[in-house]
């Protein structure tokens, strides 16, 4: 990939990823780059690298949920934790991929329903019948999303990302690269911007 082009590897489980989608088109747009959408199942990522989710450590824990509150204030983005976290992602980020893969028009749309119902709503995307509401609400039709994202072509195509993320040095989310250079968190978007003025 080019120096302008700005790679998201990302899984709406993430509430700092959550974060860095609400500032990634504005920091594309203003460098003239390309935005690459890249799902990944984060859990896939942490077995694969031995990492762990913050929250796993109380007291990160209880510091992560001030400080990603201290950022969603400096950006304007409405942001509330969500009570049923963790999200068990894996039907979602399947979906993702199965959009990219055939319905690349919906794609965005999907993405901006999902991280609004999980980090903006407070919805319980563990929930089946949840996802249904929210795949209706956002103009899906569920049983062919369902379908799409069952397809074992997909299952496949969300493996092969998740591995690829690990092979480049993924190990959380959100992770980005510009050209060659990787970046990680939502706390290192202003190095993102260098990368691409740079580019």
């Amino acid at each position: 990939m080019s120096n302008k082009t700005l790679e998201f590897h990302f899984d709406f489980v993430s509430p700092a990823t959550y974060l860095a989608y609400t500032q990634v088109d504005r920091i594309a747009n203003e460098a003239g780059a390309t935005m690459v959408w890249h799902p990944m199942l984060l859990g896939g990522v942490f077995k694969a690298t031995g990492n762990a989710s913050p929250v796993s450590v109380p007291a990160k824990g209880r510091w992560m949920q001030a400080d990603l509150a201290r950022w969603a204030k400096r950006w304007g983005a409405p942001f509330v934790l969500n009570p049923h976290f963790p999200i068990q992602t894996l039907p979602l980020m399947r979906g993702a991929c199965g959009l990219l893969m055939h319905q690349p028009n919906d794609f965005r749309r999907y993405v901006d329903a999902a991280f609004k119902a999980i980090w903006v709503d407070q919805r319980n995307l563990n929930d089946a019948a949840e996802i249904e509401s929210v795949l209706t609400e956002a103009g899906f039709d569920p049983q062919a999303f369902m379908a799409l994202a069952g397809d074992p072509a997909v299952k496949a195509d969300l493996v092969a990302r998740t591995e690829a993320s690990v092979a480049r040095g993924a190990f959380g989310a959100p992770t980005f690269f510009v050209g060659s250079k990787m970046f990680f968190g939502q706390d290192r978007l202003d190095f993102v911007q260098e990368a691409l003025a740079k580019g």
